[in-house]
């Protein structure tokens, strides 16, 4: 196992109130990315492949999308695996294998189903981070999935939409939250955190409601890794709580509410909403 007592040493203390940093997460990329080891640095383009899957879609909507945030791969990396897949032909290694089968998917898409798209891509790149050896990061995503799918499966319970079709991937604990009537889905004595995530799903002010679910998340990643010192799991910790403190820094007082909808649309997108309810 690599150790990096000078990295880890050297990074700064942060927590969920900040209201400034001296690291972001594009500073960590060139900063702290390049001095890892090829093996943890596979840990860590696990981060930011979201970023990629985020490029990857909107380029298959139009392929003139000028992409904000560049992941692991630039545009015309992204735009060139479009073509291989559209030719038939296989992409080259260096790519996630899920990039290739989402792409096929997508291509054969009726339009009125696109909407899918996002959470088909989700479900795969779900099932790649988890299928990492790394135990700790494993956990970490199949932790963030479940979340994410709760918090989908309350909204769709209290507004009385579909839960299935809200939730994304195919482990044991989505197919319990897919089928069960259950208050807790089934899900009481598997989750010890559904509890909480129920309490929080209940607060009605939306940033308040955000934060919480933040700082479940923040208060996670700090108990998993208490005995990770310094290795790859603690810095992978850091660059997943730089991000949330870069959400939060960026909700000012003049940019919040824009910035907010978005983020709440982005919640909103897990579940499907029927045209009626829209009006």
């Amino acid at each position: 196992m690599d150790t990096y007592y000078y990295l880890v040493a050297g990074l700064p203390d942060i927590s969920l109130d900040d209201g400034k940093l001296s690291y972001t997460v594009d500073s960590f990329k060139s900063e702290i990315y390049p001095d890892l080891s090829d093996k943890d640095k596979k840990v860590i383009d696990l981060f930011y492949l979201k970023l990629d899957n985020d490029n990857l879609l909107h380029l298959l909507k139009d392929k003139d999308y000028a992409v904000v945030s560049q992941g692991m791969y630039s545009a015309e990396e992204l735009l060139s695996v479009i073509d291989t897949v559209k030719d038939g032909d296989i992409p080259d290694k260096k790519y996630p294998s899920y990039f290739c089968n989402f792409i096929s998917e997508y291509l054969k898409l009726n339009p009125e189903d696109l909407y899918k798209a996002g959470d088909m891509l989700a479900a795969q790149y779900y099932a790649y981070a988890m299928n990492c050896k790394n135990k700790f990061v494993s956990a970490w995503f199949e932790f963030n999935l479940n979340l994410n799918n709760i918090h989908a499966a309350l909204s769709a319970r209290k507004y009385k939409l579909d839960i299935a079709s809200a939730i994304v991937g195919n482990t044991d604990v989505c197919e319990s939250l897919r089928t069960s009537n259950a208050r807790d889905f089934g899900l009481g004595d598997t989750l010890t955190y559904l509890e909480n995530v129920q309490r929080i799903a209940e607060i009605d002010e939306l940033v308040e409601r955000e934060k919480k679910i933040d700082q479940l998340k923040w208060e996670w990643l700090e108990t998993e890794s208490f005995f990770n010192y310094f290795t790859i799991e603690r810095l992978f910790v850091f660059l997943l709580q730089l991000e949330m403190i870069e959400r939060w820094i960026s909700l000012d007082k003049e940019k919040g509410s824009e910035l907010f909808r978005a983020m709440i649309q982005d919640l909103k997108n897990d579940v499907q909403i029927p045209e009626e309810f829209r009006k």
